[in-house]
């Protein structure tokens, strides 16, 4: 656990009367970029929600950098980017950013620094509320950035993107990996697995999988990550 910046022991999540996520335990290696798979609603986002420390829990455990998820401490050791953009539709980017920047008490070239990273210097004037679905999310991204946090908690951040842009976002994912910050990142898209340098495969709230990306395909016996999870889902059936 020392050399982790997560680490879930035990943990059990009901939401709506049912448990959503069912015993869940692993470890996030610091300074790697882990993907966490699977379909929708197989409980990636109420999981990531339960390490940042916004999502009431069962039981079980949730250390985060050291302390348990949730602690004040760790709001500016943490960025989060969730499904749904979370940033003033009546700002500009650049002006919701300086916002959230002051708010995180972030140095003021930070704002510069985001916008270049995700993209966005062509529209860093045009209002929030008027960019496009895939800028909308770049931006949202942006702001998880701020700071450069420890952690970086991304929730799906290349739904809805075009190619080129995605592989832009994974090379960024790769450069702030190797720069020192840890990333979880979940995706319903298997082909984005293969980017990671560890996966955690979920399917109706339980953990199947937790590997690296060739040793995981190997164990299955498959040629590729998505018939690796396919045999993963077979063989708990």
């Amino acid at each position: 656990m020392i050399n982790s910046a997560v680490a879930v022991t035990g943990l059990h999540v009901r939401r709506g009367g049912g448990l959503v996520v069912r015993d869940v335990g692993f470890e996030v290696p610091r300074g790697v970029v882990t993907g966490l798979l699977g379909p929708s609603g197989c409980g990636k986002t109420t999981l990531m929600r339960a390490i940042v420390g916004v999502q009431i829990v069962e039981s079980g455990t949730v250390t985060v950098l050291g302390l348990p998820a949730g602690s004040p401490a760790l709001r500016r050791r943490i960025g989060y980017a969730t499904q749904n953009p979370a940033i003033y539709a009546d700002l500009t980017v650049r002006e919701a950013l300086e916002y959230v920047a002051a708010v995180l008490r972030a140095p003021a070239s930070d704002v510069d620094r985001v916008i270049g990273e995700v993209g966005l210097a062509e529209h860093a004037g045009k209002l929030v509320g008027a960019l496009s679905g895939g800028q909308h999310s770049r931006a949202n991204l942006a702001v998880a950035l701020l700071g450069r946090p420890e952690l970086l908690v991304l929730d799906e951040p290349t739904v809805g993107l075009d190619p080129v842009l995605r592989d832009e976002l994974w090379a960024l994912f790769r450069r702030l990996a190797d720069n020192g910050a840890t990333l979880l990142v979940s995706s319903h898209v298997m082909d984005e697995a293969a980017r990671c340098d560890r996966l955690l495969l979920m399917r109706e709230g339980v953990l199947l999988a937790d590997e690296a990306p060739l040793a995981l395909r190997e164990r299955t016996g498959a040629a590729d990550l998505e018939g690796a999870f396919l045999n993963l889902v077979r063989a708990a059936s």
